[in-house]
């Protein structure tokens, strides 16, 4: 569960199967402020993350942490401003090669790549492989374990009717975030520190990549339909008790409850800034549930600063699960089978299935496809 306290919701925007939700800051964060650095726009930037690890993928852009010790306001370091049409485009940094996924550049500044530091963690679960070298596994699943694992992601470019909705979305003057659903469900959440922050940032929304599910469902979601507030009328005798119910009601549905409510998630810090930590977070991967991995910046008081979270899919939430599941048996076969309430043969298809089925020795692999077939 992710706490939103001193966030408030704004009046939802529809756009076809796409709803944004504003989220509004009474008091703003004055002591941590975030800008964008842009990167090239053809180019793969390769991070190395560890030794002989690389994380490689389409980078547009890193945020860029400024923050002070005393709590007086900080500025948006290097914030580049331009003409609203027909200026030329803010000068970028043309980087391939990245020094980690978040890096101190002074005693008050720091780099991170937004989601690509959340993501990198779920693509290092359990990257290792076996740390024992049981027979079932191939030597390169004991020698370079998961290597090179592979995900997909969709840019917000790509999903149909995100620019547009983002282009007409109505920025709030106390907005520092936004919440993002699809067809109903949750795709996205982003918070930032200090409105001036969100208006510099919310184009990059549609430079941010996405997972299926919002890919999908823009396609095939019908168009969202607000459902209309309803007032219990009784009680009502005047002007003034019908104000008084309509400010109530506006009252509760604005409160941002929390966010991923009953969800385990594992929070990992990575980085302290003053009286701030950046972390980065995974689910526990139910496969019954919706999962998310994400990025967050918090305060002493455990208070959002930033947030940014991407909605996996269910096979990404299957393979997280799997590898969940062999990590916590030392990756025995028939233990993790018995935990999963499979057998061997059902294992090894699961993981064939998942993409995973390279790990295994071929005969074994071979063993359960024919047995699937068969029936025997």
């Amino acid at each position: 569960m992710i706490d939103l306290a001193g966030l408030s919701t704004g009046p939802a925007q529809p756009w076809g199967a796409i709803r944004l939700v504003p989220l509004l800051r009474a008091e703003p964060i004055v002591d941590l402020r975030l800008h964008a650095r842009l990167y090239g726009s053809e180019e793969l930037s390769i991070v190395e993350v560890r030794p002989r690890t690389a994380y490689v993928a389409y980078v547009p852009h890193a945020f860029v942490a400024t923050w002070t010790t005393d709590a007086s306001p900080a500025a948006a370091y290097g914030t580049q401003l331009r003409e609203p049409a027909g200026g030329a485009e803010p000068e970028g940094i043309r980087l391939a090669f990245r020094r980690r996924m978040a890096r101190r550049e002074d005693r008050l500044r720091l780099r991170f790549l937004p989601l690509h530091l959340a993501l990198e963690g779920y693509l290092a679960l359990h990257f290792g492989g076996p740390p024992i070298a049981w027979q079932e596994w191939t030597r390169q699943a004991v020698t370079r374990g998961l290597s090179p694992r592979i995900e997909t992601s969709y840019a917000g470019s790509a999903v149909s009717g995100l620019d547009d909705a983002l282009r007409i979305f109505e920025i709030h003057p106390d907005q520092c975030g936004m919440l993002l659903y699809v067809g109903g469900d949750l795709a996205a959440a982003f918070v930032v520190p200090h409105p001036d922050d969100y208006r510099a940032l919310h184009p990059t929304l549609l430079q941010d990549f996405y997972g299926e599910l919002l890919y999908q469902n823009a396609f095939w979601s019908p168009a969202v339909v607000e459902a209309p507030v309803r007032l219990d009328d009784t009680g009502i005798g005047d002007l003034g008790e019908l104000r008084a119910r309509v400010a109530r009601a506006r009252a509760e549905g604005a409160a941002a409850g929390p966010l991923l409510d009953g969800q385990r998630l594992t929070v990992s810090r990575v980085q302290r800034m003053g009286r701030f930590t950046l972390s980065r977070f995974r689910p526990a991967f139910d496969p019954a549930a919706e999962n998310h991995i994400g990025e967050l910046i918090t305060d002493r008081g455990g208070r959002v600063a930033y947030l940014k979270t991407f909605r996996l899919s269910a096979a990404q939430t299957r393979r997280g699960h799997l590898l969940s599941r062999l990590a916590a048996h030392d990756w025995q076969l028939d233990a993790a089978a018995a935990d999963l309430g499979t057998n061997r043969e059902g294992l090894a298809l699961r993981l064939d299935k998942a993409g995973f089925g390279h790990l295994l020795r071929p005969d074994i692999v071979d063993a359960a496809r024919h047995r699937a077939r068969t029936g025997g």
